[in-house]
Formats: C-alpha cells, sequence, structure tokens
C-alpha cells in the first residue's frame, strides 16, 4: 500500500498525525513516513503528562490506541513509555511508543517538513511558552504552524510571538462566523476548516480578508482535488499526496 497521488497544483499537503493512512497515527513511524515523502508539513496533537512531558497522542487517554486505558494528565511519562500500544492491525507492538513533542519536532527538522501542531484542550500561559521555549531551543519555531479549536489557546500564542502562524480549527464556520472573522482579524489568524464547509466563494471571500484556508481531513482523491480548484491553501490528509 502506498499513498494516493492526486493533481494538487499550489495547494500545500499536510500528513494528518503523520503519513497515519500507512502507519499508526501519531507514531515516530508515522512521521518518518511522511518525511521520506513530498508533504510540506505534518500535524501531531500535543498533550502533557502529570509530570510536565509535552507528548505526541490525539485523545487525552490512550484507549482507542492500547489495551490498557491511561488518563494522560494523571499519567507519568515513563508510565507511558510502558504502556502497551496497538498497530494498525490492532497487534500490541513493544517498539510503538508515544513519542514527546521534540522527538516529532526534531524528526520533522530532519526531514524538512513543517510542524502542524495542535494544541488539544484548554492549556496553561505558561505550558504554552514552554512548548514555544522547547521549539526555540532546536531553532525550528519558523517552521511551526499552531493550530487549536480553543481559540484562547491561539490569543496566548499570539501575544506570545507576533511572528507565529496560527489557524483556529473549526466545523461550525457558518454559525459563528462573524466571531471568527472578528477573531482572525484581531489575532492574525488563518482557518483549518471541516472540509464540508467550503465552497469556492468562501475560499474567495477569505483569501480577500487575506486568510488562508486549511481544511481537514480529506482522504477521498475526487474530493481533494476539488478543494484544490476552489483554491484552499492546504489539505490535511491521512493518505493523499
Amino acid at each position: 500500500m502506498n499513498t494516493i497521488k492526486i493533481n494538487k497544483g499550489n495547494t500545500l499537503m499536510i500528513a494528518h498525525r503523520g503519513l497515519s493512512g500507512l502507519e499508526m497515527e501519531n507514531t515516530a513511524a508515522a512521521f518518518i513516513a511522511g518525511g521520506n515523502r513530498s508533504y510540506y508539513g505534518m500535524e501531531c496533537d500535543i498533550h502533557k503528562t502529570l509530570d510536565g512531558v509535552v507528548v505526541v497522542i490525539h485523545d487525552d487517554h490512550t484507549e482507542r490506541i492500547s489495551p490498557v486505558k491511561k488518563i494522560i494528565k494523571e499519567t507519568t511519562y515513563e508510565e507511558l513509555l510502558n504502556t502497551p500500544l496497538y498497530d494498525k492491525d490492532r497487534n500490541i507492538r513493544s517498539h510503538i511508543k508515544i513519542p514527546t513533542l521534540m522527538e516529532y519536532v526534531m524528526i520533522s527538522k530532519r526531514y524538512q517538513k513543517e510542524c502542524v501542531i495542535e494544541f488539544k484542550g484548554e492549556w496553561l500561559e505558561e505550558d504554552i511558552e514552554d512548548v514555544l521555549n522547547q521549539i526555540k531551543e532546536v531553532d525550528y519555531l519558523d517552521h511551526c504552524i499552531f493550530i487549536s479549536f480553543y481559540y484562547q489557546n491561539l490569543i496566548t500564542l499570539r501575544k506570545k510571538n507576533p511572528n507565529l502562524r496560527l489557524q483556529f480549527l473549526t466545523s461550525k464556520y457558518q454559525e459563528n462566523e462573524e466571531l471568527i472573522l472578528r477573531l482572525c482579524a484581531e489575532y492574525k489568524l488563518d482557518l483549518d476548516l471541516y472540509y464540508q464547509c467550503l465552497s469556492k466563494e468562501l475560499v474567495d471571500k477569505l483569501h480577500g480578508l487575506g486568510i488562508k484556508v486549511n481544511c481537514w481531513t480529506v482522504d477521498d482523491p475526487v474530493v481533494a482535488e476539488s478543494l484544490v480548484n476552489m483554491g484552499v491553501d492546504f489539505i490535511t490528509t491521512n493518505i493523499l499526496e
């Protein structure tokens, strides 16, 4: 099995949780697989452990990816390392581990890919600052895009750094358009929208306001090429390339 190639034009492709169509999501293997292909960037999700380690996992617990349920914020990093994880076929594999944020960043840096980092849930200001400082230490902050469904996270990020690339995640653009556009204007945010929210008219409107458009999560090549034709800036995908 391999990726599905599309006519992507000028649209930049983002590997969702790494190349999760081929490897277990949010693992080193998924990020290396994405790194070895033509993706512009690789997306990941972050949480903080009980002992303050920033780790890459989508959910706030391990139940979906492990036979053992561990709540991330209630579990130490060492405990997580010793938690068995599934591969994509739901076999337990001892070599599969939950990576740290910095392991993900260093893989992205090695393969010269942009980091698309989703802050899951609401984060404290000092914890957001810790994330930024960790990435600064390896001189890769300019290669990061930060995304979140929680706009307060993005407001905090903007106050910390006026030059960060930030995208507000939402599947409810139409219901909250006025608020979203105000936040985009005030805090220099781009948008990461559920792809079914989009139309050519909306993409053109957002571009006219200087707002870039990412969309998630698109695995149908016909749908993806229609989004390319709409002019979206990024497509986040599990398998398309």
